[in-house]
């Protein structure tokens, strides 16, 4: 185990046990206590699946017995590219109760991620869906199984062709090994876009939050959760998300996408109260707000993170769909930061909260690790009971994002107000150097969009001899801005005369990640490209 991943220090796991933020229990064992306790209440909803938490729990009993007479063992990794589907959650708690870590893969990942990620993870079994978004996944997976040696089953959810069929792995309760608390319950990726690829070893305590995230969100038993983000994502996952409904007796209804088309018809009937979406998704539902017959108006609260999001999207988002927003900030190597729900507009808005734990370390720190003046923006790092102390197998990156002591360098910039509260501004690394002053992309392109004709915005550097980095800004407009006129609108904002940008491109559409996230690397490659072909 310590070969793999990096496990917390005996004397800090203890502390944290003394202290309560570690209770000793796993994921199953929390999900087992609301079936016990609410067996007739609904659990999960997907398409024609209506399950209830003691028909959810015996499944995941019968089907982690069926893995088990499949092969895959204790310490076992299985790797589970899943859309939001209702094996999903099947198959996320069998592989925890036979004592096997599943990987999550977000099913937007195809052949080169995968190949990277399963020669990290060294999975004994693949679970895919048939088909999904017009893609076969079984095509997929007979490639993969040439190139990865370990994959000695391949499970489908729907149609298996020569494959294991989820469906007929669903077997008699025999007794399940015991699972520890210090044990892997699964691991996730890694959001950054930086090198390969990097799974995070999350254990059942790093999950130990749960209730202090629910209690940040207001939540409880009565309360209806809209998975509309991909699950394999921790923040749909566990912010506090599928994981956090399912182990205080709420219910969880699957969306197969987050477009309004299929999530506000999910809305209205199933009297969804709340859900986590990222900006670009919480500005399209503002919009689709004005056309959308559904009704919607069950929802109480949305969660928005995984970007930044704009004060301007804040404001039409509440007042478009008419609920709460909550700010939740965070990553897959843990630490998690919610604004309030009974706070002043002007905090929701414009921070990103402050952590529901209180024995989460936060430092901002200088490029030499010191400690940046109150008020001043440095690099985030954080330790605490659920933030990770090193990646799973990547000796090399661990060494480069966490310190020797266990603080996690996020490579996010962040200001902390007096009041304890977090305003991201940007990553370390979207920093444009502009001879010697320093340009946050985010911050400009905050200031960017709240000109009524631009609808996105991204700036990037662009090599310049004598400056080293100059600014360049892509555009989405429904009118093209000259520069000049870009510069004065900057200019009446009181925007320092330094961050304006010194080129612009206009594109249709920005680029974005596989997780929704501007893909500056595309638009970087698209002006070297350009450069060299003048």
């Amino acid at each position: 185990m310590g070969h793999d991943w990096t496990p917390y220090p005996q004397s800090t796991a203890a502390d944290y046990r003394r202290q309560g933020h570690w209770h000793g229990k796993t994921l199953g064992e929390r999900f087992r206590e609301c079936a016990r306790r609410y067996p007739d209440d609904p659990a999960v909803v997907a398409g024609d699946a209506r399950l209830t938490y003691a028909e959810l729990d015996n499944r995941c009993d019968r089907l982690a017995n069926g893995l088990a007479a499949l092969g895959v063992q204790p310490r076992d990794r299985v790797a589970v590219q899943l859309p939001n589907l209702v094996e999903f959650v099947e198959v996320l708690f069998a592989l925890m109760r036979v004592g096997a870590t599943p990987v999550l893969v977000m099913p937007s990942y195809r052949r080169q991620e995968l190949r990277a990620l399963m020669e990290i993870a060294e999975p004994t079994a693949y679970v895919i869906p048939d088909c999904y978004g017009g893609f076969d996944f079984r095509s997929q997976a007979r490639e993969l199984c040439e190139d990865i040696g370990t994959v000695r089953h391949v499970v489908v959810a729907g149609e298996p062709e020569e494959f294991t069929p989820v469906e007929g792995l669903y077997h008699g309760p025999e007794p399940l090994p015991d699972v520890d608390a210090d044990d892997l319950a699964l691991c996730v990726m890694s959001g950054g876009t930086t090198g390969g690829p990097k799974l995070v070893p999350r254990t059942h305590e790093n999950y130990a939050y749960l209730p202090n995230a629910c209690a940040a969100a207001g939540l409880d038993r009565s309360d209806v959760y809209l998975a509309a983000l991909p699950l394999a994502h921790n923040f749909p996952l566990a912010c506090p998300g599928l994981l956090g409904t399912l182990t205080s007796g709420g219910t969880a209804v699957m969306s197969p996408t987050s477009s309004p088309d299929d999530a506000f018809p999910l809305i209205e009937g199933e009297r969804v109260t709340w859900t986590t979406l990222v900006p670009s998704v919480v500005d399209f539902w503002t919009e689709a707000r004005q056309w959308h017959r559904s009704d919607v108006s069950s929802l109480r609260l949305v969660q928005v993170g995984g970007a930044l999001l704009r004060p301007e999207s804040a404001r039409r988002a509440t007042q478009g769909l008419g609920c709460g927003l909550q700010q939740v900030y965070g990553m897959a190597e843990g630490l998690l930061t919610m604004t309030a729900l009974d706070e002043p507009d002007d905090l929701v808005l414009t921070t990103q909260g402050r952590p529901p734990c209180p024995a989460d370390e936060v430092r901002l720190v200088d490029p030499d690790g010191v400690d940046v003046e109150a008020g001043a923006v440095g690099e985030l790092w954080t330790r605490g009971p659920y933030t990770v102390r090193g990646y799973f197998r990547a000796p090399r990156d661990s060494a480069e994002s966490f310190t020797p002591d266990g603080l996690y360098r996020t490579g996010d910039l962040a200001r902390r107000l007096p009041s304890g509260h977090l305003v991201i501004k940007g990553r370390l690394k979207d920093v444009i150097n502009r001879g010697g002053d320093k340009i946050a992309c985010e911050e400009l392109e905050g200031h960017l969009l709240a000109h009524p004709a631009i609808s996105a915005a991204a700036a990037v550097p662009v090599a310049d001899p004598g400056l080293g980095e100059r600014v360049c800004v892509f555009l989405v407009c429904e009118q093209r801005q000259s520069l000049r006129e870009v510069r004065a609108f900057l200019q009446a904002r009181g925007v320092a005369s330094f961050k304006f940008p010194d080129r612009l491109e206009y594109v249709d559409r920005l680029p974005l990640t596989k997780i929704g996230k501007i893909d500056r690397k595309v638009l970087v490659a698209r002006l070297a490209g350009s450069a060299s072909g003048s």
